[in-house]
C-alpha cells in the first residue's frame, strides 16, 4: 500500500506526452494468445492492471519479455486452461482470456473477475454471445467448452458493452462463417483492438460503427502493434490543468477522441486548441459554466461511444468544484461511480447528491486539505486532483489504484510543477 503526499494550491503547466490506452492493452493482451506466433505491442503503458495480465501469462506458461514500453508475447504452447481465483480477483479483464482459451485449449475454466467497484457490472453480454458461436457455456461455474469449433452468429447486445464487443469480436475472428455484432460498442479502444486483430490476419468490417461483421478466418498470424494513445488520461490531466487554474500541453493524441469531450470543456468555458497530434489548453482561463437556453443548468451525462465517457465523470466532477456556475451531472451507466462525491462535500465542495445516479455542483469552492482514499482508479484521480487544487497539505492513501490506470503519474504530476512525494504504508 502507498500514498501520496500533496501539496496543493499550485497552478500546475507545462508538457507531457500520452501513455498508451489502458484499455486497448489489455484485451490486446488476451488477444495475443489467439495466435502461437510472435506478437508485438508497443507503447505499452507502464500500469498495475498490465502486470496483472501479463501474471496470467506466466500462469498459462506463455513466454514474454517486456522491456521499457515493448511487450514481446509468443503463446506456443498453453499449459492449462483454468485461470484461478487469485489472478482473476485483481483485475476484470482477466475474464477475456476465455474467448482465446477456448480457441487454444477447447475449455476455459475462470473464476469471477475483480474490478473497480463502480456499480453492478453485467457478464450476460458475454454468456449470451458465446452461446451463440456455439460454446457451452456454465455462468455459475464460470466453465467454458467448445466441442468442435466455434461458428458464426447473428448477435444483439441489449447493452453497447466495451468488454463484450471486444471478447466476442476475439471468439469471432476464428470462429466458422461470418458473426455480426448489432449494437456494438465503437470506443476508440475497440477500434484498436480491431485494427490489431486485422493486422493478425482477420477480417473485421464495420470498425468505428455499431454494427461488425466479422468473418471467420482458419488462422491468425503474428504482428507488431502500437498500442493507440489514451484518451482518458488525456482528458483527466486536461481537467486537471483547467481546475488548478494552469495550462498544459500533451503530445501524442489523435484528433477524433476528443468530439465530444471539447464539447463538455467548452461548456465550462474552456477553449482546447488542437493540432494534429497534440491538444492544448491556453492559460489565463478562468472556468464558467455556460447556460443552456433560457438560463437552465446545463447537464452532463455520460453515454456510450461517441457521448461523454463514463470514466471523464469523476475528473469533470472536481472541475466542477473550482468552476463558476452550477451544474447536474448524471451518470447513467454505474450507480456507485458518483460515491466518491461524499468525501469532495467534506473537503469544501458544495454538492447536492440528487440520487446514485444525479448530482448538482455549485462553484466556486475552496477546497480543504483532508487525508483521503482512492476508492477506485477514476474517482482516485479524482480525489488526486481535489488534493492539488486544495491549499495545505492532504494524504491521498491506496494509491496503487491510481496506478492501476495511470502510466507514471509521480513524474508527469512533478512535471507539470506538482509537490508531491509517495510513501509506504
Amino acid at each position: 500500500m502507498s500514498s501520496l503526499l500533496i501539496e496543493g494550491g499550485v497552478p500546475l503547466h507545462g508538457e507531457i506526452t500520452a501513455s498508451g490506452n489502458k484499455n486497448a492493452v489489455l484485451p490486446m493482451i488476451a488477444a495475443s494468445i489467439l495466435t502461437d506466433q510472435e506478437v508485438v505491442l508497443t507503447n505499452v503503458p507502464l500500469i498495475r492492471d498490465v502486470i496483472h495480465m501479463l501474471d496470467i501469462y506466466e500462469h498459462l506458461g506463455v513466454d514474454f519479455t517486456l522491456e521499457g514500453n515493448t511487450l514481446r508475447v509468443r503463446a506456443s504452447d498453453i499449459r492449462t486452461h483454468e485461470i484461478n481465483h487469485d489472478l482473476t480477483r485483481r483485475i476484470r479483464t482477466s475474464f477475456l482470456f476465455a474467448a482465446p482459451l477456448l480457441h487454444r485449449c477447447g475449455v476455459a475454466k475462470l473464476s469471477p473477475p475483480g474490478g473497480d467497484v463502480i456499480g453492478r457490472r453485467r457478464l450476460d453480454a458475454h454468456f449470451y454471445g458465446l452461446s451463440k458461436l456455439g460454446a457451452t457455456v456454465d455462468p455459475e461455474a464460470m466453465h467454458f467448452k467448445a466441442e468442435r469449433r466455434l461458428h458464426g452468429a447473428d448477435l444483439f447486445f441489449d447493452e453497447a458493452s466495451v468488454t463484450a464487443t471486444e471478447h466476442l469480436m476475439m471468439a469471432a475472428v476464428l470462429a466458422e462463417g461470418t458473426t455480426i455484432i448489432r449494437n456494438a460498442a465503437s470506443e476508440p479502444h475497440v477500434q484498436d483492438l480491431a485494427h490489431m486483430l486485422n493486422s493478425m490476419g482477420a477480417d473485421i468490417e464495420g470498425i468505428n460503427t455499431n454494427t461488425l461483421t466479422i468473418h471467420g478466418v482458419d488462422y491468425l498470424t503474428g504482428t507488431e502493434h502500437r498500442v493507440a494513445s489514451d484518451h482518458i488520461e488525456v482528458g483527466s490531466y486536461l481537467a486537471l490543468a483547467a481546475a488548478t487554474g494552469g495550462s498544459i500541453t500533451i503530445h501524442d493524441t489523435t484528433r477524433s477522441h476528443y468530439w465530444m469531450m471539447n464539447r463538455v470543456f467548452e461548456r465550462f468555458g474552456l477553449e482546447l486548441r488542437y493540432t494534429r497530434d497534440s491538444v492544448h489548453l491556453p492559460a489565463g482561463q478562468t472556468p464558467h459554466i455556460k447556460m443552456d437556453t433560457g438560463g437552465a443548468i446545463p447537464r452532463i451525462d455520460d453515454g456510450p461511444w461517441p457521448q461523454f465517457p463514463t470514466d471523464m465523470m469523476s475528473p469533470m466532477i472536481v472541475l466542477a468544484t473550482q468552476t463558476e456556475g452550477v451544474v447536474l451531472f448524471f451518470e447513467k451507466m454505474f450507480e456507485s461511480r458518483m460515491f466518491f462525491t461524499d468525501t469532495l462535500a467534506q473537503m469544501g465542495a458544495n454538492i447536492i447528491v440528487c440520487d446514485p445516479h444525479r448530482i448538482v455542483v455549485s462553484g466556486k469552492s475552496q477546497l480543504k486539505a483532508l487525508p483521503v482514499r482512492s476508492p477506485d482508479i477514476r474517482a482516485g484521480m479524482a480525489l488526486l486532483m481535489a488534493a492539488l487544487c486544495a491549499k495545505g497539505k492532504s494524504t491521498v492513501h491506496n494509491a496503487e489504484i491510481i496506478d492501476r490506470g495511470y502510466d507514471k503519474i509521480d513524474d508527469k504530476l512533478r512535471v507539470l510543477g506538482a509537490k508531491l512525494q509517495r510513501t509506504d504504508d
